[in-house]
């Protein structure tokens, strides 16, 4: 019988899990702090529930050093869930942004306040998309599905400056963001790390900061709590919980407080519905969201439980360093395979370009796609316990994923077959 110390496993999602969180998990499905229940069958409104809630916030705030002005909010229905839901509620704060500036003119004229809203939507409502892979694709798509694709602007079209594919991100000289003169949009929105593609930005765009900065939405499903970040400078950071963070079932939001009521009222729903705008679902509306504690509605408290088991483990370990260790970690386990890559050119092509590589999706080619060849690599790997590489069905090739529970020494051996195959072939 195959053990998990057998196997290195480097899919993309579900991802890993560290042993020890799974053996408590265990347990805790069994008999919970031996209560003779087992975690999945304790109301999500109990107090052992508040305080999976309350600790593993706190583990994330630790960990990304999250300031007092933004809430953790824990919804469902996945990152796919989060293209729509950050449209339903950013573009509702900026329409009613708009109606009042327009109340203010007008008085309560409501018909005229109507018309001129109507028109100021027609001609002025952006969101801008920086679109570097398959995932931020998918957000703009859904987007112009829910307010129209002329609302749409795709600031940047990563496969515009690679011959029609992703693995480049253009120079921010070439984007083109909604001016912040004519008011800018109603939110930018990028992919931190693109799964499929294996493309990641290196840092933050600077062409996004600035004291009149617009709302910056970022999707860090697949780089969640593997480097440091600065969430002063986002509205929302999304991820679902399936690569880094935990198993599938959970997608953790961080939000800044100023874009809840009272700081920023949302347009009414009937509002939305006379200006021909969508009305989203009640389950991804940030404010009840936020009001209830993340508990509108039975949250899979289990889920939140191995989250937050997950990040208090990297807490004790890292101490005052917090994610920074982390991201030495992830760094030096990339470096490594990269580094094999590198070496062997005329065996090996990593896809995207260099100064874009992701430290989680390593994406390669072997013998220039050769499908017999990459057949054979996965099937060696697959007989030295080094599963899950193979590409995303939508792009083929290989794929490791280099998240936070692969260990250094998993990385290592993964660095050693590359070396082997090498030199076999």
């Amino acid at each position: 019988m195959v053990q998990r110390s057998d196997v290195n496993y480097f899919g993309a999602g579900p991802a890993p899990l560290p042993t020890v969180v799974l053996e408590k998990a265990s347990q805790a499905l069994l008999n919970y702090q031996d209560k003779g229940l087992g975690l999945c069958e304790i109301s999500h409104r109990s107090p052992e529930a508040n305080a999976i809630l309350a600790e593993t916030k706190q583990a994330l705030s630790d960990l990304l050093e999250i300031p007092d002005d933004y809430d953790i909010l824990f919804l469902q229905s996945g990152g796919s869930g989060e293209f729509s839901a950050v449209v339903y509620n950013l573009v509702a704060i900026w329409v009613e942004k708009k109606r009042a500036k327009i109340a203010e003119e007008v008085g309560d004229n409501k018909e005229e306040i109507l018309k001129r809203l109507r028109k100021v939507v027609d001609e002025e409502l952006k969101v801008d998309y920086l679109v570097t892979g398959c995932w931020s694709l998918k957000a703009s798509q859904e987007a112009a599905r829910l307010i129209g694709a002329k609302h749409v602007n795709v600031a940047a079209d990563a496969r515009k400056a690679n011959d029609g594919k992703f693995g480049k991100i253009p120079s921010e000289d070439q984007w083109s963001l909604t001016p912040r003169s004519a008011g800018g949009p109603a939110f930018v929105y990028f992919c931190d790390n693109e799964t499929v593609d294996g493309v990641e930005f290196p840092s933050f765009p600077k062409s996004l900061e600035g004291e009149d900065a617009p709302i910056v939405v970022a999707d860090m499903s697949s780089n969640f709590i593997s480097r440091k970040v600065d969430v002063k400078k986002y509205g929302v950071i999304f991820g679902g919980a399936q690569k880094n963070i935990g198993n599938a079932g959970i997608t953790i939001a961080i939000l800044k407080k100023s874009l809840l009521p009272p700081q920023s009222p949302y347009a009414s729903p009937e509002l939305l519905r006379e200006l021909n705008l969508p009305v989203g679902p009640i389950v991804l509306d940030y404010p009840t969201i936020a009001k209830n504690n993340s508990l509108y509605n039975t949250l899979p408290i289990f889920d939140v439980w191995v989250a937050g088991q997950v990040m208090k483990a990297l807490v004790n370990s890292y101490g005052a360093k917090r994610i920074s260790s982390q991201e030495e970690i992830s760094d030096e386990k990339a470096n490594l395979i990269y580094g094999v890559l590198d070496k062997y050119t005329d065996v090996y092509r990593v896809v995207p370009d260099k100064s874009v590589r992701s430290r989680m999706n390593i994406c390669f080619r072997v013998a220039g796609g050769d499908a017999d060849k990459e057949k054979a690599f996965l099937a060696g790997a697959e007989k030295k316990g080094l599963l899950g590489l193979k590409g995303h069905r939508s792009v083929g090739g290989i794929r490791a994923s280099n998240y936070n529970a692969v260990s250094l020494d998993g990385a290592k051996l993964l660095a050693s077959y590359l070396e082997e195959y090498a030199k076999s072939i």
